[in-house]
This record gives C-alpha cells, sequence and structure tokens, in this order.
C-alpha cells in the first residue's frame, strides 16, 4: 500500500464538513494557485551565447508570454529564483493562508500513529487570532491571551509565532486607534509587554530570545511608540440626534450598570454624566460585584468600613483583587474535545468522530489555553 505520510492511516485528503455533506479541501491556497496560473504560457528553448573566451555556451531559458503580447526572457535559475521568492514573500504577508482549517489537534507526545508535539507557536499561528480580534465577542479573549503569553511565554515561541504574535498587536492597536474601543486593556497589555522585554534584553546571555537583539530592540521601540500614541489617543465625540445614553430613565441605566462584571468599566461609565456617577456609587452594585467575584470566606477576611461604620464594598472589591483572580467572561472562547483532544472556535467546528459531539466540548480560558502547552 502507499504511504501517504508519517501517519500510515492518514486518509490522505483533508475533509471539510458542511451543511451539504462532507468536501474535500483543496492542498493548496487559491493565491498561490493564481500564482501558478501566471505561469501557463510559458515556452521552453535554448539559446546559444558566446562567453568571455568566445566559446559557445548553450543556456535553458523560458519564454513567457503576457496579454500585451511581450515576451519576457528568462534563464532556468531566473525562473527558480523568482518561484522561490514569490512563495517566500506570500508566506511573509500572510502566515495563516496555508491553514484552511481553525482548529489544531493538540498532543504532548509521540504514538505509533503520530510524531512529534504541538507547540504554543504553532497553535497560535493555526487559530487564525488575526481574523479573531474584528470580532467584538473574542476581542478581549484574545487579548488576554496575548496579555498571558506576554508576561511568560514570550522566549517560548518560534520565530513564525514570534511574527505572528506582533503582526496581531499591530492589528489590535490601529484597531484601537480607529475604534477607541477598550484602550485600558490594551495599554495594560503594552505596559506588561515593555516590562517583560526589557527584562530580557538586560539579561540576553541569561534567557534564550529567538532571533537578532537588534530586532527585539526595535520590536521595543515599536511598543513604547504605541504606547504614547495610546497616550494621546482623544475620544472622538459621536454626533447623534437619535436617543441616547443620557435619554434613557434611571431604571434602565441601573440595569446597565448591574450587568457590567468588571469595577473599572463600572467607573469608566459613571465619568459620563453627573447621574450615572450618582448610580454607579451605589453600595448595592459594587457588593453584587463582591459577592460575583469573590467566595464569601474571601471578603469576610478583608472588611473595608466606612467611616460611618458601614462596609465601603467599593474599596473592598479592589482590595480583594490584589490577593484574588477575578471571574472572566467573554463572549466567545477557543474550545476543547475531549474526545478527539482537538482545540477549535465553536462556531467553526471541528471533524468530531463522537456520537454526541456537545458533551465532549470544554470552553477553554486564556490561562487554560497556555496550560495546555506546558510540558
Amino acid at each position: 500500500m502507499p504511504f501517504l505520510g508519517q501517519d500510515w492511516r492518514s486518509p490522505g485528503w483533508r475533509w471539510v464538513k458542511t451543511e451539504d455533506g462532507w468536501k474535500r479541501c483543496e492542498p493548496f491556497s487559491p493565491a498561490l494557485e493564481d500564482g501558478n496560473n501566471q505561469l501557463k504560457d510559458i515556452g521552453h528553448t535554448v539559446l546559444a551565447t558566446l562567453d568571455t573566451k568566445n566559446c559557445i555556451v548553450w543556456k535553458s531559458v523560458y519564454i513567457i508570454t503576457g496579454d500585451d503580447e511581450d515576451e519576457a526572457i528568462y534563464s532556468t535559475e531566473d525562473c527558480e529564483f523568482a518561484a522561490k521568492k514569490r512563495k517566500k514573500d506570500h508566506c511573509m504577508n500572510n502566515t495563516q493562508c496555508f491553514y484552511r482549517e481553525k482548529w489544531i489537534y493538540v498532543h504532548k507526545e509521540s504514538t505509533r500513529e503520530r510524531h512529534g508535539y504541538c507547540t504554543l507557536g504553532e497553535a497560535f499561528n493555526r487559530l487564525d487570532f488575526s481574523s479573531a480580534i474584528q470580532d467584538i465577542r473574542r476581542f478581549n479573549y484574545v487579548v488576554k491571551l496575548l496579555q498571558l503569553i506576554a508576561k511568560s511565554q514570550l522566549t517560548s515561541l518560534s520565530g513564525a509565532a514570534q511574527k505572528n504574535y506582533f503582526n496581531i498587536l499591530d492589528k489590535i492597536v490601529r484597531k484601537v486607534k480607529e475604534d477607541q474601543y477598550n484602550p485600558r486593556l490594551i495599554k495594560d497589555l503594552l505596559q506588561d509587554l515593555s516590562s517583560t522585554l526589557c527584562i530580557l534584553i538586560r539579561g540576553v546571555g541569561k534567557s534564550v530570545l529567538v532571533g537578532n537583539i537588534n530586532i527585539w530592540i526595535c520590536r521595543l521601540e515599536t511598543i513604547l511608540l504605541w504606547q504614547q500614541q495610546l497616550k494621546n489617543l482623544q475620544m472622538n465625540k459621536q454626533v447623534n440626534n437619535g436617543l441616547t445614553l443620557i435619554d434613557l430613565p434611571l431604571h434602565m441605566l441601573r440595569n446597565i450598570l448591574h450587568r457590567l462584571s468588571d469595577g473599572w468599566d463600572v467607573i469608566t461609565l459613571g465619568q459620563v454624566t453627573p447621574t450615572l456617577y450618582m448610580l454607579s456609587e451605589d453600595r448595592q452594585l459594587w457588593k453584587k460585584l463582591c459577592q460575583y467575584h469573590f467566595a464569601e470566606k474571601q471578603f469576610c477576611r478583608h472588611l473595608v468600613p466606612s467611616e460611618e461604620g458601614h462596609i465601603d464594598w467599593k474599596l473592598m472589591y479592589f482590595a480583594l483583587q490584589k490577593y484574588y483572580p477575578i471571574k472572566e467572561q467573554y463572549g466567545d472562547t477557543l474550545h476543547f474535545c475531549r474526545h478527539c483532544s482537538i482545540l477549535f472556535w465553536k462556531d467553526t467546528g471541528h471533524p468530531c468522530t463522537a456520537s454526541d459531539p456537545d458533551t465532549c466540548l470544554m470552553p477553554v480560558s486564556p490561562q487554560h489555553f497556555i496550560d495546555l502547552f506546558k510540558f
């Protein structure tokens, strides 16, 4: 039987489940196919030339005919170099173009069927985080994941994963500058990343940094520039002649504040108008936040009484935040299939072989994502 790969049981083709049934994926991306189609009208010939010693030298060349009936003559070496350069530029411009599947098999050891193991850098390249940041449900999830990688896993990324990491970070900064969406979260990410890079660059001989030290210094300068740009970020005034947040009745504004799970979001919203500030100082609001994020035993140990003898729930919320992690809420997260050991976005799915796939799914928090690739 023919061997189709390292896994002798491999089906050879990759299949995707659609509404109309299973369909076979093409092995190459459309961009590469378009590049190959440009070389259809190629003629081969042999030219005789004279070298410096007036000796006849036979040289193989290709004649490429374009739409404008102009002919370009290239030698075999030039044509091979152009093809290699075109493929390299395509890889440099879009790291993830070769991955049709938006999932990855997570395996930590070699078996008879599978050799090697999956790394954090591979997962980061395969799971299409570049497109995920355009989805408002996944934006905070991806930013939190980048922050955790910046704190502890930056040196474990390969060169390609590092480039992908900073490309995604560049898109996030540009999105924040255009949309003014959650700049506080990005400022925290850039602060942690710059602190990590400063430590790594100072101890360059003690830690492993993939790539030239000058590249990392250039990246650090770029991060400092981004921090300055976000510091000078001016919020655009929205021009709207219809109903605005200020026009809503008090009970609706109170309901909006009670649906926020982050204390900083409550404070930020309270700075919009005096009415919202008054509602954001409600003791019951901060008490519910404390009860949601922390156990009763935890906030009983750190009671912060006010001058009147009552418990200051707002101060206690931020005091408890220093000692205990708060619950994380995301609109959409990665999921892990316990049956297939596959990591994927839920809306893209994966080729699951379980009889009831929904019972095998497990949401993956950013910290759990990092832990999956710790060996």
